[in-house]
């Protein structure tokens, strides 16, 4: 998991670096679209919770014909889902770009990428939902390599339809479209040999299987929705700075993404782990498991902080040849990443506390962590020092968001502990 997670965010930083080529504008406006696509994300990755926990339970009852069924529903349950949002976002295109504060001469640029944008948002979803079954029955390594292969494919297309085809921006857009469209034409007949999906859902008790699934999602989704939100208000507050801000803004967050890679395929690989060992009353595992990962993330990240400080010259030059999104970039990387192990503890507590069937404590983490420690820092930053001071106030904010998730976990599990006593 770790590798294809590593791809996916090398790609993504490679899609970045080849737009950044093209000028600003195309980056501010590809800026804009970060916020919906980490709307679309958490849509996505909250149903994956849920599909992963209740495949695994359901498979650890030898309900196997039950658990092939799940994955038949949550494959149309998410089809569904994740395209209601892909076209509510098309429609509403305009008012959310308004909201956000874009500059009118961006918006054509904003309209003509957002099309095979959105197209491959869902492709993705789709290609995410089968990588969810897989993990569920107890197989990391497909969804692994093809996280490698769509990744590989993608920088390899970039190039060729950015720049051979004369395509610009929307062609970032067409190469992740038929990169992950491949994908799924791989691994949906994988899926369908090893009989992991099953359409007959009138063998299925619907009602109570939507029960059981929205039971899982709400909360998780919920949670996982909070940072795209809080996404488009920081990038609102970001836009009052200029197009340069917004650009250089959304250059950071991939970095970001790149920088919590080890923290993502954590959160993936130890909620089976978790189950399993709650499964089996075994409560003094899963401290341990926990504490191994929070001593290694707080330390990881930090070292990966202190690396992007050092480089941040050398990468403010790489990713952009505009001077204006270099020094706002730059002025970044000297400040968020050293908050990376604030920030990674929080994702770390949050996939705990789901896999320990503590779902609401997981929502709790994530929305005090926004709205009580993120975004109040990042308001007070930008009043107090301007675009640096805003910088500043996303340090102090996830640092603090840290140490409050961490807090909450252990009073979760001190009442876990006291539930499990006979």
């Amino acid at each position: 998991m770790l590798f294809g997670v590593l791809s996916l965010m090398t790609f993504q930083l490679v899609d970045s670096a080849f737009i950044g080529q093209l000028g600003r504008d195309p980056l501010a406006a590809l800026g804009f679209t970060l916020p919906m696509q980490q709307l679309i994300i958490g849509l996505q990755v909250g149903l994956g919770i849920a599909t992963t926990a209740i495949i695994s339970r359901t498979l650890g009852a030898g309900e196997d014909v039950r658990a092939e069924r799940l994955g038949g529903l949550v494959v149309g349950v998410g089809a569904l889902m994740v395209l209601a949002l892909c076209l509510t976002l098309w429609l509403t295109r305009d008012q959310i770009m308004t909201l956000l504060g874009a500059d009118q001469t961006l918006l054509p640029m904003i309209q003509s990428y957002w099309a095979p944008w959105l197209l491959a948002a869902w492709t993705g979803a789709m290609l995410y939902f089968g990588y969810s079954i897989c993990r569920s029955h107890g197989d990391t390594k497909l969804p692994g390599y093809m996280m490698v292969a769509t990744s590989v494919a993608n920088i390899a297309l970039d190039p060729l339809y950015i720049f051979v085809f004369g395509w610009g921006l929307p062609g970032a857009g067409w190469a992740t479209v038929t990169a992950f469209g491949a994908g799924c034409l791989v691994i949906y007949p994988r899926l369908l040999k090893r009989c992991w999906l099953r359409f007959d859902l009138r063998q299925l008790a619907l009602t109570k299987a939507l029960q059981q699934l929205s039971g899982i999602m709400a909360p998780a989704m919920v949670s996982q929705l909070m940072p795209p939100l809080a996404a488009m208000l920081a990038t609102a507050l970001v836009a009052g700075f200029g197009s340069a801000a917004v650009a250089a803004w959304g250059l950071g967050t991939r970095l970001e993404f790149f920088s919590l890679v080890v923290v993502l395929a954590l959160t993936m690989s130890l909620p089976p782990m978790i189950g399993r060992a709650l499964g089996a009353g075994d409560i003094a595992t899963i401290q341990r498991l926990i504490r191994i990962a929070v001593r290694f993330v707080v330390f990881w990240q930090l070292a990966l902080g202190l690396i992007w400080v050092a480089a941040s010259g050398l990468v403010s030059n790489l990713f952009s040849s505009d001077h204006a999104v270099q020094s706002v970039l730059d002025d970044y990387l000297i400040r968020v990443p050293l908050s990376y192990s604030g920030l990674g503890l929080c994702m770390l507590m949050v996939s705990v506390c789901n896999a320990l069937g503590l779902s609401l404590r997981a929502l709790l983490i994530s929305v005090l962590r926004l709205f009580l420690c993120f975004l109040p820092f990042l308001w007070v930053g930008a009043q107090w020092g301007g675009i640096s001071g805003l910088m500043s106030g996303a340090l102090a904010g996830n640092l603090c968001a840290g140490v409050m998730a961490y807090s909450l976990y252990r009073t979760g599990m001190r009442q876990l502990l006291v539930s499990a006593k006979p």
